[in-house]
């Protein structure tokens, strides 16, 4: 019943949308994670199949003997296998057989705050939301957003920054679904009238994931987020952010500096966090002690020692890095700077033979110094302290199996030739297809404007000038403007004209 064959996919020629049906419905998405197998196409009694070990016979036996038929096994990379089981094995089915046996359920149980944990661990809703966090691994999802409505609980996805509808639950379910996610979050689940936060941590698809989660009562009872925080997707090097060479050379330039400060700015959501955590994995963690002050800690890093901020214990970020100070310092990482207090903290911690990065909200380089003196800090002080100033966006990358040249619109052309100093008249798009769940894009790539502080900046600081001053300064010295590095980006069929219009339009250019 068995038979195992070799084929190169160099061009490849697996591609995920081949599997069929009823291929898929033979071998259960368990059995082919565990033999790293992805069903193709059944032909009369032969199951096709991809496998990155088509030499294993006690495999073969054992798939041969679930699906009841002869097995033709072909090669494939376990990546791609991976991502194909990933994409195919879809549980929105077992989801919703799931959840309709909650609206057996009463639609609002009383709920004790002392209810054990064991009560819903083996409960319908226990297995939806594990099978929804799963989906939302699968799908590469960043947020899933529980809301519930008059009729209805709508679930959504936020997958390279939007926001997509992937199911829609019985009203019913609304109740038994946020009391589990309290349940593990540790919140009190009796209270439904404040907002609450927490976390907790699952296994999913192999993965350990943290989860953040936050509720908020609603007129048609409470909804929740929960930030999907994928450790593997944490670990990014700074090259694979998107800097370009120049760019990536001037900011690890910066970050080679024994003592001073480096802020990371952007709106939320642009990135800032993983661009911090690329910048204190590049730097010595065995030599150096590292030492950050987040709200909240997202990611776990060994060899450096993260802090949580606690209001509760009256440890803020001004309050907790007068602490660090004692703690001999050689990096400090403070998750964001939003009043006054911590960045006179933070200027002098840069001041006093420290290296200091952290976050904070202004819409372009030049913006955060100006940020910086509206919130007091003194022009002197700055000049001497600040390193450098790091600007971005995150931008949706053109997603590569529906890729095709389109005609752009003429202000998409114009702003390309404003940019690029040349015509065109085509971009490379995504037309849509089941991979990128028809939007054209899939993964993200940051866009970014470096403003290196020099010694005429620093003149010009203490002397006093305008924003648009310094930014004509910063251009003359080199500074790739923002929306030309996504220009840049766009030439190289990366990403599209409207996706750096929309992240950068609102920006003084």
């Amino acid at each position: 019943m068995m038979s195992s064959q070799r084929a190169t996919d160099s061009k490849g020629r697996l591609l995920k949308h081949l599997s069929q049906p009823e291929a898929l419905h033979l071998i259960p998405e368990a059995m082919a994670r565990k033999y790293m197998v992805i069903p193709l196409s059944v032909s009369g009694n032969t199951l096709k199949i991809a496998m990155a070990n088509p030499t294993d016979i006690f495999a073969l036996e054992a798939l041969a003997a679930k699906s009841q038929k002869r097995i033709h096994a072909e090669h494939a990379s376990a990546e791609e296998i991976q991502e194909a089981i990933d994409f195919n094995y879809k549980a929105y089915d077992e989801i919703e057989k799931q959840v309709s046996h909650i609206s057996k359920l009463p639609e609002k149980p009383k709920i004790e705050e002392s209810i054990k944990l064991d009560t819903f661990t083996d409960a319908p809703v226990a297995q939806a939301l594990s099978l929804i966090i799963d989906e939302a691994v699968k799908a590469r999802a960043s947020d899933v957003h529980i809301q519930p409505q008059e009729t209805s609980v709508r679930v959504r996805f936020r997958i390279d920054g939007t926001l997509h509808d992937m199911l829609s639950l019985p009203s019913a379910a609304a109740v038994p679904l946020i009391s589990r996610i309290k349940i593990l979050s540790n919140m009190n689940i009796a209270d439904h009238l404040r907002p609450q936060d927490g976390q907790f941590t699952v296994k999913a698809k192999g993965r350990v994931i943290d989860i953040r989660v936050g509720t908020v009562p609603t007129i048609y009872g409470e909804m929740a987020a929960l930030r999907i925080l994928d450790k593997s997707r944490a670990l990014l090097t700074l090259s694979e952010l998107g800097f370009l060479p120049e760019s990536l050379e001037k900011y690890e330039k910066m970050l080679s500096v024994s003592y001073g400060m480096i802020l990371v700015a952007g709106p939320t959501g642009a990135g800032k966090t993983t661009t911090l955590y690329a910048s204190i994995n590049k730097l010595d963690n065995i030599g150096s002690n590292i030492i950050t002050i987040e709200d909240p800690v997202e990611y776990r890093f060994k060899n450096i020692n993260q802090v949580q901020v606690n209001p509760r214990a009256e440890l803020t970020f001004s309050s907790g890095l007068r602490s660090l100070l004692r703690l001999d310092p050689d990096v400090m990482l403070i998750g964001e700077i939003r009043d006054a207090e911590t960045a006179s903290i933070a200027v002098r911690s840069a001041l006093t033979g420290h290296l200091v990065l952290s976050s904070i909200h202004a819409n372009d380089a030049p913006g955060v110094i100006f940020r910086l003196l509206d919130l007091g800090v003194e022009p002197f002080l700055l000049s001497s302290a600040l390193i450098g100033v790091v600007a971005q966006r995150m931008v949706r990358r053109v997603c590569p199996n529906c890729a095709r040249m389109v005609d752009a619109p003429l202000i998409e052309q114009m702003l390309y030739q404003r940019e690029m100093g040349e015509e065109r008249t085509q971009f490379l798009s995504g037309s849509g297809c089941e991979l990128c769940a028809n939007t054209g894009y899939r993964g993200r790539i940051g866009i970014f404007e470096i403003l290196s502080i020099s010694d005429e900046i620093r003149k010009m600081l203490l002397s006093g000038t305008t924003a648009h001053e310094l930014r004509n300064q910063a251009l003359k010295e080199g500074m790739v403007p923002m929306i030309k590095d996504g220009m840049m980006k766009v030439k190289a069929g990366v990403t599209t004209p409207s996706e750096v219009m929309r992240n950068t339009f609102s920006m003084d250019q």
